[in-house]
């Protein structure tokens, strides 16, 4: 279908003026301008921070259309926040360095899900998680790219396409799609709506809009043109392939780059089509612990190179990521354990509300974190007994989800490979398997909560996400002593099949982050790594020329996040 489109003169309003046109759309109560209200949206979940004129919190996709409208007519800066959930910082401002206003917009409001040949594929709007969609899908037997424990709490759909991220399901790939409805700026500031969803929508961009939000169209509308892909259908080939010297997914591949998957909201996406997956319904896990990397590096290469059944997953753990998790991570574990996945979004909300509030009182921003760290000390130990005891015995974790057939696969080859002089495994019980992926994915928190809790000793944290050639066998860091007299924990732990691996580095106090993470990034250069893997570059790396040229090419007013990747903040990439 050709885009429809909507002339955007600029015009001069003041601010006022603009800020009541805002009001008049999604009322008043849904636009934010006092900056302890902004701030939650205006600060990164792990870094980057930034002033903006204000936050519009839309409910339709209408509303959210005549934003943008406005947002471009007014000629301001726009950045399209999803769940806020990124670890590069991404999807808020870095700085006060722009040359115009920057407007939030905030479509959690405008949530979900539409059902596609029986639940083989969905449609997505802007605030759907990944929670509600797995909810919609459980009944069906079928699950999401990302489920719990492969991604954040509480992060959107949108949000993983827009950075092609990752995740923990080997089968899967990265969170991709070629059918997406978006609006963007075109090279004559025209402000358009592209319908490229594969379903007929007609009329003008607010018509075809309401239609799609209720959902009015049928079988007969829907394009199943079988060429046009909605998720990475040739990554489990891809990953197979250990000998090859590229790794097997990172952000800036251009094989995942297309139009709103890996924009890095550099277009404003309304909806998404997703392809879904067939849920496992007979899985076991099994816990490998080892002193030796090599024998981990064996494991890997056996089992992608000869196995028959690809893991479900396969997540890695270094003792000291385990220790930090442990303590640190205990009440995210606790709360997923205790809540259930269902009610985390209200938890993480009210803890927003409870930051934001001491701050206002003039008490640190960090309240909620000491309050719920010092609450899980309370609790008795989380953890199963042998994994602690692998924990005491090994140096190097290893979880390994099978299903299927694949079960009686990993059993039979890893009882004839272990025990050895270095090494051993068990086979969990359903509560083991369990605990040990929720570990796993309290430790992607852990540093944050580490660093918040001893702020008077530490400096900051670095975060990589990196992904090796798939042909590396040396995947262990060893720092040098000029950098390692720098870093107070060093914390490993990936996703070992993909050789997608995160290393965070908590900094002592008085070094500098930026230098250590320079020195870091030329040593990656060497090792013919790319990075990041699965979190996008935000505001945090610097984009590579040819990402940076599909950014430009989205976008070249840049008017949608400018500044993305280190690049231009400046109208029009001046």
């Amino acid at each position: 279908m050709s885009p429809s489109s909507v002339s955007s003169p600029v015009s001069l309003l003041s601010r006022p003026e603009f800020l009541a046109g805002l009001r008049r759309i999604v009322g008043r109560a849904r636009v934010l301008t006092d900056p302890a209200k902004t701030r939650p949206f205006r600060t990164g979940y792990r870094f980057g921070e930034g002033a903006a004129l204000a936050v519009v919190r839309p409910r339709t996709l209408v509303e959210m259309w005549r934003v943008l409208e406005a947002c471009v007519a007014a000629d301001k800066i726009v950045i399209l926040q999803a769940a806020n959930t990124g670890l590069t910082g991404g999807s808020t401002p870095a700085g006060d360095d722009y040359d115009r206003d920057i407007v939030i917009i905030s479509p959690v409001a405008v949530s979900g899900v539409h059902l596609i040949d029986a639940g083989r594929q969905v449609v997505c709007l802007p605030g759907t998680t990944l929670f509600e969609l797995e909810a919609a899908l459980t009944p069906l037997g079928r699950e999401p790219h990302s489920v719990i424990g492969s991604s954040c709490i509480g992060a959107s759909v949108i949000g993983g396409i827009c950075n092609n991220s990752g995740g923990a399901l080997i089968r899967r790939g990265p969170a991709f799609t070629e059918l997406a409805l978006y609006a963007q700026r075109g090279e004559d500031g025209a402000l358009r709506l592209v319908n490229h969803l594969g379903i007929h929508l007609e009329g003008s961009p607010e018509q075809m809009l309401e239609q799609l939000e209720r959902g009015s169209f049928d079988e007969a509308d829907i394009d199943m043109d079988p060429t046009r892909r909605a998720s990475d259908r040739d990554y489990a080939r891809r990953v197979r392939e250990i000998d090859s010297e590229v790794p097997a997914r990172f952000n800036a591949d251009p094989q995942c780059l297309f139009e709103g998957s890996g924009s890095a909201g550099k277009l404003a996406l309304f909806a998404v089509r997703l392809d879904t997956f067939p849920k496992d319904d007979d899985t076991r896990v099994f816990y490998i612990g080892t002193n030796d990397p090599d024998e981990l590096t064996r494991i890997r290469r056996h089992i992608l190179g000869s196995f028959e059944n690809l893991p479900v997953a396969g997540e890695y753990m270094h003792r000291d990521c385990f220790d930090i998790a442990e303590r640190y991570g205990k009440d995210s574990f606790l709360a997923v354990q205790i809540l259930g996945t269902d009610r985390l979004p209200m938890l993480y909300a009210v803890k927003a509300k409870v930051d934001a509030l001491a701050a206002r009182l003039g008490i640190a921003g960090d309240a909620s974190d000491r309050i719920l760290q010092a609450l899980s000390r309370v609790f008795p130990d989380h953890l199963p007994r042998r994994m602690k005891h692998f924990r005491d015995r090994f140096e190097h974790h290893l979880i390994v989800r099978m299903a299927g057939a694949g079960i009686k696969e990993a059993a039979g080859y890893f009882g004839t490979i272990f025990p050895t002089a270095d090494g051993d495994f068990f086979t969990c019980t359903t509560e083991e398997g369990e605990k040990a992926f929720l570990h796993r994915f309290a430790a992607a928190g852990a540093a944050v909560r580490y660093r918040t809790i001893h702020a008077d000793a530490t400096g900051g944290i670095i975060a990589l996400d990196i992904a090796l050639p798939r042909n590396e066998r040396n995947w262990v860091e060893a720092l040098s002593p000029e950098i390692a007299e720098d870093v107070v924990h060093a914390l490993y732990y990936g996703h070992f099949f993909c050789h997608v691996f995160h290393h965070d580095y908590v900094v002592r106090k008085g070094a500098d982050p930026a230098a250590i993470e320079r020195a870091m990034w030329q040593l990656l250069d060497t090792r013919g790594a790319e990075y990041p893997a699965e979190h996008n570059v935000g505001h945090l790396y610097k984009a590579k020329p040819a990402l940076a040229e599909f950014y430009r090419a989205l976008d070249p007013a840049n008017g949608f996040n400018p500044g993305i990747g280190q690049t231009s903040k400046r109208a029009w990439w001046r």
